[in-house]
C-alpha cells in the first residue's frame, strides 16, 4: 500500500536514462468579469433580436394601413343593435261599429300646426282684470280675424276631416285644456278653413257679440227677454258661452282679437259665482231657476276654467256646481226640472255638457257612475236596434227631431260614438235629410244641437248637405241696418228658444252653432278608410 504522503517516482526512460522530474501543468480557464460577458455576448443577441422584432412590428402596421386603404364604403357593414323589437303593425278591426278614440287613425287636420302658446301672459292673481272695450259705442264694421280671407266664401270643404280633442295641458303660466285649443289663434283659424267656416261667417260672429255685450246689465248679469226672464242665471250662463267659444277670457284672449272682452267675462263670471249657494246651486234652484240653468251656468264657469287654469277665481265654484248635479241624477239615471226627481232626455242633455265641460279641466272630478247612469237612461228613452232615435220620456222618438238630436250628442259625449257607429250614422243622415237647416223652421234648439253633431260626424253629410245650408242661412238671417238697438242679433225663433228666451238666447245659440268649427275639437280622429268599409258594406 503506498504512502500517500510519498512523493511520485518517474518512470525510467526507454533508453535506460533516467526520466527527468514530473512536471504538473496547471490549467486555468479565460477569467471574465460578468460586465465582459454582458458586452460580448447577451447583449449582441438582445439586438439583433431587438432589431428583427421591430422590423416585423413596421412590416405589420404597412401592411394594415395598405389593406385599410383598399377597403370599400360598400364593404362596410354596420350593425344597430337596438333594445327594443320593431313595434307590429296595428290590425284595425273594421267590423268594430264604433271606433272610438284610436290614435292610431291618421287626422286630416296638422294638429302639429295648432298653437303651443295660447296666451298672452301669466296668471296673476292680482292684476286688475280686463279692460273695458265693449262700450255701447262699439263700430259694428269688425274685420275678420287675421288670415281668414274672402275666397273662402265658397261652400264648405269636401272629404274627411277631424282633429284630436285630449286632456288637459298648459301653456305661459296658464293652465289650457286641449279641448280648448281649437279656440286660439291660428289654431281656430285652421279649424274654422278646415270645418267649412268663412269670412262671413266670422263677421256674423264678431258682430254678434258686440250686440251681446251692449245687452249686459250693471249687475254683470243678463236677462232674458221673453217668457223665462227671471232666470238670469240661465240667461247669463248663455250669453258668456258664445265670449269663450270665441277664444275670449276674464283674463286675456287666447290669441290676436279685434276686440277684448275679458271685462265683460269677469263680470258675468263674477255675477254667477254670487248667486252661487252653499250647496253649489245657484239661488236654491227653485222657483226661478231650475236644472237647466243650473247646468248652463256649470258649462260656462267650467270653460272658464278650461281656459284659464284660474284655480283661486273657478276651481271651488265648479267643483261645487258639479257635486251639485251629481247628487240631484235621479235613480233611474236622469235630471228633473228639481234636484232628485225624474226628468227628460231635454234636461239631461245640458247635464252631461256640463259634466263633460268638467272632464275637460284638470283638478275638476266627475264621479264616472253618473255619466253611466246617464246611458242607460239614453237606452230607455231610444229605439231598441241602433239607437238612432231619442224621445222625451217615454218613447224611441223620431228621426230628425230636436229630442234625437240632443240624444246623439249625449251618445257622442257619454258613449263615444264615433263616425262608423250604426246608430251615429243612420241618426245623423236622418237629422240631415228629415230636418235639414230651413228657414221657415227656424228651431234654434234643434239647430244647436243637431249641428254639433253633424260636425262631430263629419264627411261628406256635413262639407255638403248641412254646413254650407246652416252657415249661410245664419249668416243671412241674422239682422242688419235696423239699428243699434237690434243690428248683430237674431229675430226670436218661433220655437222654444224664442218664446222664453227671446232675442237674447236665440242670439246666443245662433252665435255657438257659428263657432261650432272651433268651439270643442272633434273627440276623435277621422277614418277615412273605415268609412269607405263601412259604406262598401251596405
Amino acid at each position: 500500500m503506498s504512502d500517500p504522503n510519498s512523493v511520485p517516482v518517474p518512470a525510467p526512460a526507454a533508453d535506460g536514462k533516467p526520466a527527468g522530474p514530473a512536471v504538473i501543468r496547471l490549467v486555468h480557464g479565460a477569467e471574465e468579469s460578468p460586465q465582459d460577458r454582458l458586452l460580448k455576448k447577451h447583449l449582441p443577441a438582445w439586438v439583433v433580436s431587438g432589431a428583427f422584432h421591430v422590423i416585423i412590428l413596421v412590416i405589420a402596421i404597412l401592411v394594415g394601413f395598405a389593406r385599410q386603404g383598399e377597403a370599400k364604403p360598400s364593404e362596410e357593414i354596420v350593425t344597430v343593435v337596438g333594445d327594443e323589437k320593431p313595434p307590429e303593425e296595428k290590425k284595425l278591426d273594421l267590423t268594430n261599429p264604433d271606433v272610438g278614440l284610436d290614435s292610431e287613425l291618421k287626422a286630416a287636420v296638422e294638429v302639429e300646426r295648432q298653437d303651443e302658446v295660447n296666451v298672452q301672459a301669466k296668471v296673476t292673481p292680482d292684476e286688475p282684470v280686463g279692460v273695458a272695450t265693449a262700450e255701447a259705442t262699439a263700430p259694428m264694421d269688425v274685420p275678420a280675424i287675421v288670415g281668414i280671407g274672402a275666397d273662402l266664401t265658397a261652400p264648405g270643404l269636401e272629404g274627411d276631416q277631424g282633429a284630436v280633442m285630449g286632456g288637459a295641458g298648459g301653456t305661459n303660466g296658464l293652465v289650457v285644456g286641449q279641448a280648448f285649443r281649437g279656440r286660439s289663434g291660428a289654431t281656430r283659424e285652421l279649424n274654422l278653413k278646415a270645418g267649412g267656416g268663412n269670412a262671413l261667417s266670422e263677421a256674423a260672429v264678431a258682430a254678434g257679440l258686440v250686440w251681446l255685450a251692449k245687452q249686459q246689465k250693471a249687475t254683470g248679469g243678463w236677462q232674458y227677454d221673453g217668457s223665462a226672464a227671471p232666470d238670469t242665471v240661465a240667461a247669463t250662463g248663455m250669453s258668456l258661452l258664445p265670449f269663450l267659444a270665441a277664444g275670449q277670457t276674464h283674463k286675456k284672449p287666447l290669441g290676436p282679437v279685434s276686440r277684448d272682452y275679458s271685462q265683460t267675462v269677469a263680470k258675468g263670471l263674477d255675477f254667477l259665482i254670487s248667486r252661487q249657494q252653499a250647496n253649489g246651486s245657484f239661488s236654491g234652484i227653485p222657483p226661478q231657476h231650475t236644472m237647466y240653468s243650473h247646468a248652463i251656468a256649470t258649462v260656462a264657469l267650467c270653460e272658464a276654467y278650461g281656459m284659464t287654469g284660474d284655480k283661486g277665481k273657478l276651481q271651488y265654484a265648479c267643483q261645487k256646481a258639479l257635486n251639485f248635479i251629481l247628487k240631484a241624477q235621479h235613480g233611474g239615471g236622469s235630471w228633473g226640472y228639481q234636484p232628485g226627481m225624474s226628468g227628460d232626455t231635454s234636461i239631461v242633455g245640458w247635464q252631461v255638457q256640463a259634466l263633460k265641460s268638467a272632464e275637460m279641466c284638470r283638478d275638476l272630478t266627475v264621479d264616472k257612475k253618473a255619466l253611466a247612469k246617464a246611458s242607460k237612461f239614453l237606452d230607455s228613452v231610444s229605439d231598441t236596434s241602433k239607437k238612432s232615435t231619442y224621445g222625451y220620456r217615454n218613447g224611441p222618438g223620431a228621426p230628425g227631431t230636436a229630442l234625437t238630436a240632443v240624444g246623439l250628442l249625449c251618445r257622442y259625449y257619454v258613449d263615444g260614438w264615433g263616425p262608423i257607429n250604426p246608430g251615429m250614422a243612420e241618426g245623423v243622415r236622418g237629422l240631415a235629410t228629415r230636418r235639414p237647416p230651413n228657414p221657415a223652421e227656424f228651431d234654434m234648439y234643434y239647430y244647436y244641437y243637431a249641428t254639433q253633431v253633424v260636425h262631430f260626424h263629419e264627411g261628406e253629410v256635413w262639407h255638403k248637405d248641412w254646413n254650407p245650408k246652416m252657415r249661410d242661412m245664419l249668416v243671412k238671417m241674422q239682422v242688419k241696418g235696423k239699428g243699434e238697438r237690434v243690428d248683430g242679433s237674431w229675430d226670436a225663433d218661433g220655437a222654444m228658444i224664442g218664446s222664453s228666451c227671446g232675442r237674447l238666447g236665440t242670439t246666443a245659440m245662433a252665435l255657438l252653432t257659428l263657432e261650432v268649427y272651433y268651439r270643442h275639437l272633434p273627440l276623435y280622429k277621422r277614418d277615412t278608410g273605415g268609412m269607405k268599409e263601412l259604406e262598401r258594406g251596405k
